[in-house]
């Protein structure tokens, strides 16, 4: 069973930028898609982004050019540089498998504000 551990998170105003890390335990971490989900107050959960074990990504509309996946498989760690944050990436950020077929972690807060 797998476990994801996000940490990174903070606040910035809006230019600002942050890397989130994202540590998985588990043996199936480098046969599968990663991906990055966040949850906006008053919003459900959304995908904002995943990468595939070759290195393949796709990116939500709202974060192309922001943001960028990568991961290190020998470290079982997938991570999210974010940049030219804006308010509305406001929300907690998680990773997991893409489909999602593992429990949550706890994510980490992002929060952009003047």
């Amino acid at each position: 069973q797998v476990q994801f551990v996000e940490s990174g998170g903070g606040s910035v105003q809006p230019g600002g930028s942050l890397r989130l890390s994202c540590a998985a335990t588990g043996s199936a971490f480098d046969r599968n898609t990663v991906g990055w989900y966040r949850q906006a107050p008053g919003k459900q959960r959304e995908l904002v982004l995943r990468q595939n074990s070759l290195g393949v990504a796709w990116y939500a509309d709202s974060v192309k050019g922001r943001f960028t996946i990568s991961r290190d498989n020998t470290k079982n760690t997938a991570y999210l540089q974010m940049n030219n944050l804006q308010p509305d990436d406001t929300a907690v950020y998680y990773c997991n498998f893409f489909p999602v077929f593992m429990s949550w972690g706890q994510g980490t807060q992002v929060t952009v504000s003047l």
